[in-house]
């Protein structure tokens, strides 16, 4: 696969991105790298746990020596006691890829997070926050719990509250929020299918066996790697207490360990039954949007992911 010359870019040149997508597990780093190599490629993390500092081991962050020198950027750019901002995420993620359009390289944006993936390329605002309406309604949802909610939200947004899982929350607080402070539905404020880009979206898939398969394999290298000693040291700096980070897939689980509600074996365990119903939820997002071009992962996939690239015009043949 051969690389492609660095060109200058102009405001009047097209656009270009590649978006490399799809659930936990799946390939989606190791394709990133295959693709970046081919087309003179420069990453651009769209995993919304992978921005926060020190959670490496359960993200399965890519290490620095084996990205294969080629540049990755939004790792760790958070402490673990902030709350995730994806309006914040927006904003650095276009800055960033605006900066690899002008070294006339290619941004590969790669990761899971199916809202973060939409904040970039799509036309997306996010209205604005009230700290006080927030913490009311977070209030009500440690005392009524996230089902209760969810139903007023069914009652005044029923588009919104079909989107968002009746278990979510840390979503159904913002929607309430957004539909108090602006007085308009919380799904009027939902991504288009309209990228700002010229964005192509590959999509990688797994038959279920095999992708259950490699959630399984990837908690047993996420012990065996040390995610616990891990989780206690990010404990120490305010993981607990994130509203965000301590709801990430094994640290959530990990911290119930640690604090004594679960044994060890419980966590593990617990890990891959959250991982899997993480990954139909991922799946779920992603087969809604009909841009993706799905390709069967493993063994070829980035030739597979090459070509429909190159029938769509975004790189030479």
């Amino acid at each position: 696969m051969q690389g492609h010359t660095p060109r200058c870019h102009t405001d009047a040149m097209p656009r270009h991105v590649i978006a490399v997508v799809g659930p936990t597990a799946v390939g989606k780093s190791e394709l990133s790298l295959q693709l970046a190599m081919a087309l003179d490629g420069e990453v651009v993390n769209a995993d919304s746990m992978q921005l926060y500092q020190g959670m490496d081991i359960g993200t399965a962050k890519l290490p620095v020596g084996e990205r294969a020198g080629v540049p990755h950027h939004l790792l760790d750019i958070w402490p673990v006691s902030k709350a995730a901002s994806v309006s914040e995420y927006q904003r650095l993620a276009r800055q960033t890829v605006a900066g690899i359009h002008a070294r006339g390289r290619l941004p590969l944006l790669v990761g899971g997070s199916g809202l973060y993936v939409r904040a970039v390329l799509d036309r997306l605002d996010f209205p604005g926050t009230d700290p006080e309406l927030r913490a009311a309604l977070e209030r009500e949802l440690a005392q009524v719990g996230a089902a209760a909610l969810h139903a007023r939200l069914a009652r005044l947004d029923p588009a919104a509250a079909a989107a968002i899982s009746p278990a979510n929350g840390r979503r159904i607080v913002r929607a309430l929020e957004v539909v108090r402070l602006s007085g308009r539905p919380f799904s009027a404020t939902l991504p288009s299918y309209e990228s700002i880009y010229l964005a192509v979206q590959i999509g990688i898939e797994l038959s279920r066996p095999d992708l259950d398969a490699r959630i399984a394999g990837r908690v047993d290298r996420m012990w065996q790697q040390g995610l616990v000693a891990e989780v206690r040291g990010l404990a120490a700096a305010g993981l607990a207490e994130s509203r965000t980070a301590s709801r990430a897939l094994g640290y959530a689980q990990v911290l119930k360990y640690l604090s004594g509600d679960w044994t060890e074996r419980q966590a593990r365990d617990q890990t891959v039954l959250a991982t899997r119903r993480f990954v139909r939820r991922q799946e779920s997002w992603f087969r809604r949007d009909p841009r993706v071009i799905w390709v069967p992962g493993g063994s070829g996939a980035a030739d597979r992911a090459l070509a429909a690239i190159r029938s769509a015009g975004l790189a030479g043949g």
